[in-house]
């Protein structure tokens, strides 16, 4: 499995423990692009937007990228759009306790990274693909542990029931789109990294007892930014 934070930055810090240096200034979405239809509509015609940077990618000490994938999963509810993420177990020697995407490396017999993303929720949350429905992809992130990441946004379609791999997962959950996609709960922190190697700064989401950081939260930064456009 492919996680989205670094293992090397995760034992010199914790992330939860740096200051919050500001706060993202743009407007939150309105509810009416918050809809299955809208986002559906919008990755079929997307506008002409810029996706937002980071440096995370200068932490890894990789020749080469490896190809993964992660499912940006959005359950539709009638109260609206939740997005799925999972809470690492903690007794994994990686990325323990962490919240990612399901998700994880591109493997030979995988026909596109779509396939990846698919196969990896499968295994990771027991996710059945008869209510996926897959509506785009999101640019590429490159990772601090030297992964180029595809997301791939999908609908999903209740009733779910899901199975956590408990190796991998030790829960799932869902968060409001609407809560992820308003900016005043989008946190820039950073931190001063040892032996001159500067300063990173990362976004975090905290979700009442879930801290969504790092790799998760720049690529949720970037769905924002394609809906706003």
């Amino acid at each position: 499995m492919v996680k989205q934070e670094n293992i090397v930055v995760k034992l010199i810090f914790n992330p939860e423990d740096m200051p919050i240096h500001s706060i993202a200034s743009e407007g939150a979405l309105p509810p009416s692009r918050l809809s299955g239809e809208w986002l559906r509509q919008r990755f079929s015609q997307p506008p002409i937007w810029t996706p937002e940077t980071t440096d995370e990618h200068l932490l890894a000490a990789v020749p080469a990228f490896k190809s993964a994938s992660v499912l940006i999963p959005l359950v539709q509810r009638e109260n609206g759009l939740g997005l799925l993420l999972t809470h690492r177990s903690v007794h994994l020697n990686n990325h323990a306790g962490q919240i990612s995407f399901p998700g994880g490396r591109f493997e030979s017999g995988d026909a596109s990274r779509i396939e990846t993303a698919l196969r990896e929720a499968q295994e990771e949350i027991g996710l059945d693909r008869q209510h996926v429905d897959v509506i785009g992809a999101l640019p590429q992130y490159r990772t601090s542990t030297g992964y180029d990441v595809t997301p791939v946004v999908a609908l999903l379609h209740p009733p779910l029931v899901l199975t956590p791999d408990p190796v991998e997962v030790a829960s799932i959950f869902e968060v409001p789109l609407s809560f992820l996609m308003d900016p005043k709960n989008h946190q820039r922190r950073s931190v001063t990294l040892p032996n001159g190697a500067g300063i990173r700064t990362f976004y975090a989401m905290p979700y009442h007892q879930h801290f969504i950081w790092g790799a998760t939260a720049g690529m949720l930064r970037n769905l924002f930014h394609l809906l706003r456009a």
